[in-house]
């Protein structure tokens, strides 16, 4: 009868009050006791009231039913079909949706439909991939800050292919935890051409000299990030490296270059086929034979083997990096060891020759700029211990103008008598009270709160005087 008087008056009333009207049934469907017929006539009107004219009305019944888990699921379905205004909340929250709807609505939907959807609570991986797929930058933003998204590393991955370019997404992706170190290098690559646009744009640089330093960072880059790589994701590294056609002999003579034995053992093993025990050993033994019939397996070219043992006898010679830090940089007793030997041998190229230059002036400019900054901060630090030295001093001083006074007071007899104990005990409250006074006084005359004054010098004087009256 309720439901019945509701559909007669609904028909005439304004949008807003049909809105608020709306919404009361819905959550009247939700948590009232109504009986079979009521409840049957309640869903018929909401059922016709998808037909409504104003949105306000349908965005009521979608607010109400949102995160209803026994809402009406064809009332759902159709508010989730609705203009985005209606569907966002269906779409961010409703738990009645399928994972195979979702998909299909971030396929066919537009930008603010695929937000709603990255924004849901525990959103599964295949949600996620269709998203990283098709998804509109936005939304795959929203994906990347979703805690709740269930984001497999293909997925990533190719979120990062379609949109490590931006900012935005760059910076998000980067804040990750437990990022694998193959998306970290994708993300450097995009950054890198990123730049070499920009200044072959504003013709700055032309593009051959542009393409060269790009590359040159990204081999930085690539050591510098499998320095802090381990593992199965060392190899995966690897594998997108090959893959991407980076792993080349310049790449490879530059990790061993700096140190980083791992990454070239595991390029090796990558290139080569060969089980990683084999190829460590070969790496790690001194003969000349195997390391050649090692690198022609790995297919590099044979003008590159003099500067490989060279490199590796130099290692030997001075040590393996054991710091994180020292297996980003080319060692430079290294490169020049190496360069010498390849200078005096009739079997280097050319092309080989100014690689090793190259990495001869890299690794000076990058010894120098580390000295610089060790020197700097050496220099920063003795300033600072000397300022504190000279604060204490200056504090001791004054004390020691002070101490002299504050025992005037007390009766020199007084340390003989038969009670001792009671009159030490007086003498060190005394000082105490006169303590406190005097360090107001210094608090006065620098006019500066009390907490923010150092006061060790006073403890320690203190100390010692109790010891010296218990004495």
């Amino acid at each position: 009868m309720i439901v019945r008087q509701f559909i007669n008056w609904v028909r005439t009333a304004p949008a807003g009050e049909r809105a608020e009207a709306t919404r009361c049934l819905a959550r009247a469907w939700l948590v009232s006791d109504l009986s079979e017929d009521d409840r049957a006539a309640a869903e018929g009107a909401l059922l016709m009231l998808l037909d409504d004219a104003s949105p306000l009305v349908r965005r009521a019944m979608a607010e109400t039913f949102a995160r209803a888990a026994d809402a009406p699921p064809a009332i759902i379905a159709a508010l989730a079909a609705d203009q985005p205004s209606v569907a966002l909340p269906i779409l961010e929250h409703s738990p009645l949706l399928l994972d195979a709807d979702l998909v299909d609505m971030v396929a066919t939907g537009n930008c603010e439909t695929q937000c709603a959807i990255a924004r849901r609570l525990d959103l599964p991986a295949s949600v996620a991939a269709a998203i990283a797929e098709v998804g509109s930058p936005s939304s795959t933003l929203e994906l990347i800050e979703n805690p709740d998204a269930q984001l497999a590393a293909f997925s990533l991955t190719r979120i990062v292919e379609r949109y490590g370019h931006l900012a935005a997404i760059r910076e998000s992706v980067l804040e990750m935890d437990d990022l694998p170190a193959a998306i970290r290098l994708t993300l450097a690559q995009k950054v890198s051409n990123t730049l070499m646009q920009f200044v072959t744009t504003r013709s700055w640089m032309s593009a051959d000299r542009a393409h060269r330093i790009a590359g040159e960072a990204l081999e930085r880059s690539t050591v510098n990030i499998a320095a802090q790589t381990r593992g199965d994701d060392m190899a995966a590294l690897v594998g997108h490296l090959r893959s991407a056609g980076q792993l080349n002999a310049g790449l490879i003579l530059r990790t061993l270059l700096s140190g980083n034995i791992e990454l070239f053992e595991q390029s090796l093993v990558e290139l080569s086929g060969l089980h990683a025990n084999r190829v460590s050993a070969i790496v790690h033994d001194r003969g000349g034979a195997s390391l050649t019939a090692l690198l022609a397996k790995a297919g590099l070219p044979e003008s590159t083997f003099p500067a490989f043992r060279a490199a590796l006898d130099a290692t030997h010679e001075i040590g393996f990096v054991s710091t994180v830090g020292g297996a980003t940089r080319l060692r430079r007793r290294m490169v020049e060891r190496v360069l010498t030997r390849c200078e005096t041998s009739p079997d280097v190229a050319e092309p080989l020759l100014i690689l090793l230059r190259r990495f001869a002036t890299e690794s000076a400019r990058e010894e120098a700029r580390l000295f610089c900054d060790e020197l700097v901060a050496t220099t920063f630090s003795d300033e600072l211990v000397a300022q504190a030295v000279a604060e204490d001093f200056i504090a001791d001083e004054r004390m020691d103008d002070y101490l002299p006074e504050a025992f005037d007071e007390f009766e020199p007899d007084a340390y003989h008598n038969d009670d001792y104990q009671a009159d030490a005990d007086e003498a060190v409250d005394a000082y105490d009270d006169h303590g406190t006074y005097q360090d107001r006084l210094v608090y006065d005359e620098y006019d500066q709160p009390e907490d923010d004054y150092d006061r060790p010098s006073y403890a320690a004087y203190a100390h010692d005087d109790r010891r010296l009256i218990a004495a």
